[in-house]
Parts: structure tokens; sequence; C-alpha cells
């Protein structure tokens, strides 16, 4: 059955990136320009609750993924190809040194209504809210986790307003941000930097209203963006309600967003949520069990080959990788020989065809960054990943290590945990195969402590953990991004201080300086040759033990419109539209033959 499911994973993934589409009921609705039609609902899933919607506090995929819909920056990702396009700010123009960028804003956008404004109407956004919203993007806060990979080491004057803050001394703004007038704002950057826009595009671009922030704080989540926060009274259910006074449209002149509302609950169950999905209370689903795909092609094959198709399948290797992070703080991961060891003693493929029944690759582990990255046409921008080499399967190599470093059969070795979430059940079973195939290959006794998202995430932060289970999707299509996990940069002197994204604690001057010189080269070639060997500095030190590659299954209803699947999970919903004109027809067209 793998086989003529493949099959159709490729037949269905043409049809579904040619049309895009999926859907919901299209009654007493607007046709609109282009025959889009305006209304409906769309409704998703997600295995773990928000934790933060103030931009700089986000730390995760979900989190992320409802404040994009709340909020705007000066430029937002193009869904289809992670391409950077316009979006408050029009236009731009960086000067011949590559360190001066120039936004000129889109008049007449609005904040969302709110009683933090008077009236309750939202205002006019201006340059001086960009610079506002850069001035609480570098300040110093505990949980200020976005700044370190935005900002710091980047834009002029942003360090030293940072540490100012620090002190409570700001009396002044940063000194590379300038407003040239209402609609023009300027940021000077301390070295050419080509990957400026994607960072600019994530949560530390969104515009934010001072009022906002000054009524709700932490609370707030009051954007530009095609949806406003609505609460519930059920914690399990979050619902995004379309913003009338949205300032963007589409190519035919049609005012977004098209539909009415989101709905995104938190079911942490991978199986009961494929069950929601077959019985039409979810639209849109990522990381379907292959097992049940299979399944669900083979006994309902007419809904996939119907015209138009009842569902929409596609499998993309994601820009995503998994991993246990090493705390190296700590013997005995102070030791790489120990990492080493540990990391040769797993057996990958093992994992992705026993457990995760191949929703995964690893085609020879390399380093943090996934394969997905080696996409482009031109040969010399491709970054190509297969040239770093990473720990695979190697027990007598591994065995070797371990009595090198003092355990030799795994006599003496101290007692390690691996602290983790559950993920719905999966990431529980991936750790008992670990922690089997350490005890069998190596004499390594693995305890194993299952904890809330949150905790494991605050634990991170701190370094309270042996090792821990985490993984990384890019936050934009860059390998900077995944890096980022072992820049020195942005490690703490103090273990009581918190770490984020790297929270091995790993530091190399190597690393560093080759991660440097590759973020302020002029051409990508030269920025990925750079990159490529400081990848291979950190594998060599092994502060990450990488587990695999993510690969997902996706499905969606065909009713719903240009819900674009893309290696980053990246979801933009406010070009979506929910369209079934025509499904019935094409049912009872089926019928008849």
């Amino acid at each position: 059955m793998k086989r003529l499911c493949s099959l159709f994973v490729s037949v269905i993934l043409i049809g579904f990136i040619s049309s895009c589409g999926t859907g919901s009921s299209s009654k007493n609705k607007k046709v609109a320009k282009g025959n889009r039609v305006y209304g409906g609902v769309v409704r998703l899933n997600e295995i773990t609750p928000f934790f933060d919607l103030y931009p700089y506090y986000i730390y995760d995929n979900i989190s992320y993924l409802i404040a994009s819909q709340l909020y705007d920056g000066l430029v937002r990702i193009n869904p289809k190809d992670l391409s950077i396009v316009p979006d408050i700010a029009k236009k731009w123009e960086v000067d011949t040194s590559g360190t001066i960028y120039t936004f000129h804003l889109t008049k007449g956008v609005t904040f969302q209504d709110d009683p933090c404004f008077t009236d309750g109407k939202g205002r006019k956004v201006t340059a001086d809210d960009f610079k506002y919203s850069m001035e609480k993007l570098c300040t110093f806060s505990p949980d200020n986790v976005i700044y370190s990979i935005t900002f710091k080491g980047v834009v002029e004057g942003a360090d030293d307003f940072y540490e100012r803050s620090k002190k409570g001394k700001v009396t002044s703004g940063i000194s590379g941000i300038k407003v040239l007038n209402d609609s023009t704002i300027q940021i000077k950057l301390l070295a050419r930097n080509p990957g400026f826009l994607n960072v600019l595009a994530g949560p530390g671009g969104f515009v934010l209203a001072q009022e906002a922030v000054e009524k709700y704080g932490q609370g707030m989540h009051v954007g530009t963006g095609p949806f406003t926060f609505s609460t519930t009274a059920d914690s399990q259910k979050v619902v995004l309600t379309a913003n009338p006074n949205y300032f963007r449209f589409d190519s035919a002149g049609n005012q977004l967003p098209y539909i009415d509302s989101v709905v995104i609950t938190f079911v942490n169950n991978k199986m009961e949520e494929f069950n929601s999905f077959q019985k039409g209370s979810l639209d849109f689903i990522v990381g379907v069990p292959s097992s049940q795909v299979d399944k669900m092609v083979e006994e309902q094959i007419a809904d996939f080959q119907q015209k138009p198709p009842k569902y929409l399948l596609a499998r993309v290797p994601e820009m995503s990788t998994q991993y246990y992070a090493f705390n190296i703080s700590k013997a005995p991961f102070n030791d790489v020989r120990v990492r080493k060891a540990l990391s040769m003693a797993i057996d990958r493929n093992k994992i992705i065809n026993d457990i995760l029944e191949g929703e995964a690759f690893a085609p020879g582990i390399h380093g943090i960054t996934p394969p997905s990255f080696m996409t482009s046409k031109n040969p010399e921008e491709n970054y190509n990943i297969a040239n770093v080499k990473g720990d695979t399967l190697n027990v007598e190599l591994a065995k070797k290590l371990l009595a090198e470093a003092g355990y030799p059969e795994g006599k003496n070795f101290p007692s390690i945990t691996l602290e983790l979430n559950s993920g719905g059940g999966l990431n529980t079973s991936v750790a008992v195969e670990v922690q089997k195939e350490l005890l069998n290959n190596l004499n390594v006794k693995l305890n194993l402590n299952i904890v809330s998202f949150s905790q494991k995430l605050a634990d991170s932060r701190y370094g309270r953990f042996d090792m821990v289970r985490a993984g990384w999707i890019a936050d934009y299509a860059n390998p900077a991004d995944f890096l980022m996990l072992f820049y020195g940069g942005n490690v703490p002197d103090s273990i009581g201080t918190a770490s984020y994204y790297n929270v091995s604690r790993y530091k190399n001057p190597e690393f560093d300086k080759l991660f440097e010189m590759g973020r302020s080269s002029s051409t990508t070639a030269k920025r990925y040759q750079y990159y490529l060997q400081a990848e291979q500095v950190a594998m060599n030190d092994a502060p990450l033990m990488v587990l695999w590659y993510d690969q997902n299954y996706s499905l969606t209803r065909w009713t719903v419109k240009d819900l674009f699947s893309n290696p980053m999970k990246y979801v933009d919903l406010s070009c979506v539209y929910v369209d079934d004109r025509g499904s019935k027809n094409a049912k009872d067209s089926t019928k008849k033959k």
C-alpha cells in the first residue's frame, strides 16, 4: 500500500500546487472579483496550546501561527514560495553599502479597533509606531526571546539601547533607527546582512500600538492584521475574526480577508485530530500518520479521484529538524567524546521506520539544517548540507569513545535524564526506543522525565536538564535561522540567566567567526560557504544529537482555497477563501457513473 499511496501523493500534489484550494459551505456568500468568495469559517487544530501572543515573547510555532494573523510588519512572507514581499512598507531601498534600508509605508493603514484607542477606533499607523516597536524589541526583559535573533549585533545602536534598558537608563532612542517623516523610516545596520528582510518578516518586525501596550502589557494582541483575537470560555479553542478595516487588497481589487473567522482547537492527539478531519470538523491538518493516509486512500479513493476531489493530499519535506540537546555545562556532557558516543549509538532509521512510519527522513545525518534548503536551481546558491558530516550509527566507535572518556562498557557512567514533552505520545515512543538503544549498545541507563511543553521550555532556557528534546522549524528560509542554535554570542555568562535558542550553551570562537562572516557576506554563494564550514565545526563538537528531518503529509478539504503547504509550515490566512460551488454536482456526477 505504501507504493500506491506514494503514487497518489505525486499526482494529487500537482493538483494542489496548481489550484491551491480546499473547503466549507458557500450558500448565501458574496462572490468577489476573480471568482473568489467572501464568508465562511476555516477550522484548524494544534497539538499544543499557544503560550504568548506578545510578539517579542513568542518562542513556539503555535503562538507564531496565531500572532502572524493579528500583526503586520514592514514586509511579510509569501506562503507560495517563501519569498519576501511588501506588507505595510509598499517599497524600500538599500544603499550601495548594503547597510542602510529605507522603507516607505502604505498610507491609511490603521490599527484594529480596540478600547485602548479614542472612541474605540483604531488610529493610523505612522513611522513613529515602527520606531516605538523596534525600541520595545530592544528593551530588556527576561522573557524577550526575539531580540537576540533579530537586532542584536545587527542594527546600529541596538545593543547599546538594550544594555541601557537593563539599567533603566533609556534617555534616547536607537541610533540606527530614524524617522524621516510620517511614512518613511530608515534602519542602519552594523554590517551588510542580506537576510535582514527575512528577520523583519517575523515577530521582531511586527508593529505595535503604544496605547495597546500601555493598557494591556504582555496580554496585548492589538495589531493591524487581517484578523482580531477573540477570547472564548472554552480554553481549548481560539477564534480569530475578520478585521473589517484591513488595508490589503488582492490582485483583483478585493479587500482581504475573505473568510469571516478562523477556529483553532487544541486536541493533543494526532489520531483524534485525524478522525475530526474525516468527520468534517477540521479543514486542514498536518502530520497525518502515514498508516492512516494509506488506509484513507485505499478505502476512500473516490474522494481523491472525483473532479473536483473531496480532499487534497500533499507531502512536503519541511524546514524542520528534531534533536536532543545536551547540557554541555555539566558532566558528563562537558566531554565531547560522551556526546559523540551517545549520538553514534542511535539507529535513526529504525526510529523513522518503526515509530514514525516513514514520516521523516535522515539520508545520513548531516547538520542541524534540513536538506529541504537544497532547492535552488543555481548550484552556487544551493545550501548543500550533504557536504556536512554528522553522526550516524556506529556502535563500535561509540563504545571506543565512551571508553576513552573513562566509561568502558558503560561502567560508572552517571545517572542521566532526558526531559521531554509527550507531543501526543510520539515523543515518548521515540524516547523509549532511544532509551533501549543506549542501554543495549553502550550499557548507558537513560531516565525519562515527561513534563508539560511550557515547563520543558523554561527548563531548557535555564539549563535545568541533562538532555532535552527539542525541534526547530524555520522562522525564515535561511540556514542562519538554524545556525543560531549554536551561536555563542547569545549565551549568557551566568547559568542562572536564560539562554534562548542555544540551550546547550555551546561556545566555539571558530564557529562564531565563520557564522558572522557568512552573515555579512555580499553573495549567497560566499555566505553559504561560511555557513557550511561553521555547521561542520558545530557538528564535530556535537552539542546536539540530531535525530531526523521532518517530512509530513497534510490533508486539506478541496473547498478551502489558497491555503498553501510550504516547507516552513507558514500559514497566511488573509488570502484563504471557502468555495464549495460545484462540489455537490461533482458528487452527483460521480454517483451516476
